[in-house]
């Protein structure tokens, strides 16, 4: 058998495809990354609150705990302050005030110590300030240094804690606590000024006298706390406070202050150490003492206000945190649940619309080239339609359908060209045919005419054997075109006949070998086609084996019906190779894959015909070495035949009982012809009439047949003398050829036994048989390299 294939294995892309992503991860991170980002912007966002709302009532726990003890010690160091400036005058009784004031600082300053514990505020600095109040009591006491450096060191650290208030609780974080917190930390400085006029008041003692620097101390607090109340604390007051405050100055007291604060400006008098405060100085002290008081209840109004406001707001900003996670939570709930529906509808279309696709694709689509193939009508309805949607799930339905619609016109444009070339190529191979059983008829009719001559005879069977060659590859053409093989018969063949005719189709039938069963037989409307198949396998067989070896067909019943198998001697295959050919012989190859494999066109036809008659095929290696093929016919195309009855003469035209039939190529070896030649020596009688040809016989198919003729009585041996031609009558118009009568031609005295000699007989082969065998094996040889070049990929 031939190793052929009707194309080479293809080569696998090599380039790596880019992975894409599923659209279902697509909607899922299109949905994630937004949430993720929502819920970072969320969570950094409610941190923040929290942490302001902590810091706030931190704040208001570390007011409500240090604030009161530190506004205490400012007090009492002012009244420290002043109390020291008036013994450091030499004041009355000042002596008996100062013992009183230390005594109530050191109280103050100690319960500030026990509670300015958290090392993460700025207590430290007042702790450490007050850790120098002994050493500047002491020059106090022995008047060691001037005044002003003592009286410095009370302003330092009264300084120091208004900046902690300044610093811990003026809640520069939030824009409304911090304007709520100004006027407080404004009423302490301006309180401080105050308390320093007293100081530098207090300074000029008895005497009524300032130095230049108290008198400037004096003025500078003077404007200092004037700004203060005018710029950054009556702008800033609420209702309630602005009508305490309007109280407070309004009361007699404060206007005392402010007579003798005016006195001091413009009633003062320079003298040679300094300034002469005016008489009105001496009612200072009483109108000190009432409206600081008052002042000291405005300053903790106003801080308890900014406390409870800023206790207010961490609540505020604890719940706007709640309503924060709240929302954010909802939202990113309704996003879940909005992505979610989404993604499954968006999903469950494309789903929808893959369902459609592959139905569309595995089977309506392939039914629809089956029906147009076989030249049927197709329903439009069971094509997708174009619905005109506007979305993108159903553009590309429409975009799909309309693929479809294309491909189902290009589909139905291929099959009216392929129908249009099936009947051109039927027409074709039927004008062919005509004229091959009109050379058939002719190569018949010169046979009968000139078979008296030996070699003439021999050029005339090799001529009809091609000519017959020629006949079935019109039929392969018819085949592929689409037809049918033509079949004249119309009674059942037993199998050997049909192995005999599918064997006189091959061109080196010689080489032959039969093996069949007699009481079984084909079904006559299949004769044909399995001729033609067996006849294929045969042809490639010889033509793909060495030329002298031989080519076995056998047939035997199985269980699924009538298995033919035919083995050679060829070169080996490999297992791909045959898995691959067998895949194309199961199946009926396209005309795509035949274009692209013209030059083998045997197992196309095979593969065809086998469709046809739903039989099988099967390539595989022989013991030998070889191919092995085997055909399985199914049980319907057998018919049982009774072995007892009398075998039957093949209806086909003969030149003569031992010459093989001309319609197909002779089955018997060119060894056996030397009775041929004897029978052929005896000319036709001449008395004969010309033969008459034949019409010629056309079948369902179109395709010329090979004209039969009656069957030819054989002639039975006799002991008697009898001409050495026997003509046998005809019923047909033109004379049959004479039948040889064995032992009747020769002399008398031949006819006698006689010893058996021993003479070796030379070989009869002629140098033109030789050349041609030669040639035969290099052609043979040729064909098998090339056709192993061919299927190396």
């Amino acid at each position: 058998m031939s190793p052929t294939e009707p194309e080479g294995i293809r080569r696998q892309s090599t380039t790596r495809r880019r992975r894409t992503v599923r659209l279902r991860t697509l909607l899922i991170w299109l949905a994630v990354v937004p949430t993720v980002a929502m819920g970072t912007q969320v969570t950094v966002t409610a941190e923040r609150l929290l942490a302001q709302s902590e810091k706030l009532r931190s704040d208001v726990a570390a007011a409500e705990q240090v604030g009161a003890p530190l506004y205490t010690l400012m007090v009492d160091m002012q009244a420290e302050r002043t109390a020291t400036a008036a013994r450091w005058a030499g004041s009355d009784n000042s002596e008996g005030e100062l013992r009183v004031r230390r005594e109530a600082t050191d109280l103050a300053a100690a319960e500030f110590r026990r509670l300015a514990v958290d090392p993460s505020r700025s207590f430290s600095e007042v702790t450490r300030q007050l850790e120098k109040l002994a050493d500047y009591r002491q020059r106090a006491d022995a008047r060691i240094g001037a005044a002003d450096s003592t009286l410095a060191y009370y302003s330092e650290v009264i300084g120091k804690v208004i900046q902690v208030y300044q610093q811990e609780f003026s809640h520069a974080e939030d824009a409304e606590l911090a304007q709520a917190s100004r006027p407080v930390v404004s009423m302490l400085q301006a309180t401080e000024m105050v308390a320093r006029e007293d100081t530098v008041l207090a300074l000029a003692g008895p005497s009524g006298e300032l130095t230049f620097v108290g008198y400037d101390q004096f003025v500078s607090a003077l404007g200092a706390q004037r700004y203060l109340h005018e710029a950054l604390i009556v702008p800033h007051l609420t209702a309630r406070d602005q009508r305490f405050y309007d109280r407070v100055v309004g009361s007699a007291d404060w206007q005392t202050k402010t007579r003798i604060e005016s006195a001091v400006l413009s009633g003062h008098k320079d003298i040679v150490t300094g300034i002469k405060l005016p008489a009105e100085v001496g009612g200072w002290s009483s109108a000190h003492a009432n409206f600081s008081v008052q002042m000291t209840t405005l300053n903790i109004d106003l801080a308890r206000s900014v406390l409870a406001r800023g206790e207010a707001k961490a609540g505020e900003l604890q719940t706007e945190v709640a309503w924060l996670i709240g929302g954010s939570a909802g939202g990113l709930l309704a996003v879940v649940v909005v992505v979610f529906f989404t993604t499954r509808s968006v999903l469950r279309r494309l789903n929808d619309l893959h369902e459609r696709t592959v139905t569309v694709a595995e089977e309506t689509l392939p039914d629809v080239v089956a029906r147009l193939q076989r030249g049927q009508s197709v329903d439009p309805d069971a094509l997708p339609a174009v619905t005109g949607d506007r979305d993108e799930v159903g553009r590309i339905s429409d975009a799909f359908a309309r693929a479809v619609e294309v491909s189902v016109d290009g589909h139905r444009r291929l099959a009216a060209e392929r129908h249009g070339f099936g009947l051109f190529a039927s027409g074709i191979a039927s004008r062919t045919g005509n004229l091959v059983s009109r050379q058939l008829s002719l190569t018949e009719d010169l046979q009968d005419t000139f078979g008296h001559d030996e070699a003439l005879l021999a050029e005339l069977m090799r001529a009809d054997q091609l000519t017959v060659g020629m006949r079935r590859q019109i039929e392969n053409l018819l085949i592929l075109a689409g037809g049918e093989v033509p079949d004249p018969h119309t009674e059942p063949m037993r199998v050997a006949d049909l192995l005999r005719e599918a064997a006189a189709e091959v061109e080196d039938f010689r080489r032959i070998e039969r093996q069949a069963l007699d009481e079984t037989s084909v079904e006559p409307s299949a004769i044909s086609q399995i001729s033609h198949l067996l006849a294929e396998l045969l042809d490639n067989a010889t033509r793909f084996s060495p030329p002298k070896s031989k080519v076995v067909i056998r047939a035997e019943l199985v269980t699924d019906g009538l298995s033919v198998e035919i083995e050679d001697r060829g070169p080996r295959v490999s297992p791909e190779r045959y898995e691959e050919m067998n895949g194309r012989l199961h199946e009926a190859p396209p005309y795509s894959v035949l274009a692209q494999n013209a030059h083998r066109l045997g197992l196309f036809v095979v593969g065809h015909l086998a469709d046809q008659l739903g039989a099988t095929v099967t390539l595989r290696r022989s013991v030998y070495g070889g191919t092995s093929a085997v055909v399985i016919l199914p049980r319907q195309l057998l018919v049982a035949s009774d072995p007892q009855a009398p075998r039957e003469i093949e209806p086909q035209p003969r030149v003569l009982e031992l010459l093989p039939a001309p319609t197909r190529a002779p089955a018997a070896s060119v060894s056996s012809e030397p009775a041929v030649r004897e029978a052929a020596a005896e000319p036709a009688p001449a008395t004969e009439p010309a033969p008459e040809p034949e019409p010629v016989v056309h079948t369902s198919a179109g395709l010329p047949s090979r004209r039969a003729k009656a069957p030819v009585a054989v002639a039975t041996a006799v002991s008697a003398p009898a001409p050495a031609l026997v003509p046998v009558p005809v019923p047909a118009a033109r004379p049959a050829l004479p039948e040889r009568v064995p032992q009747t031609h020769i002399a008398e005295q031949l006819r006698e036994p006689r010893a058996q000699e021993s003479v070796v007989r030379p070989d009869t082969a002629t140098p033109e048989e030789v050349a041609d065998a030669w040639a035969d094996y290099e052609q043979g040889t040729q064909t098998v390299e090339e056709e192993l070049r061919r299927d190396q990929p």
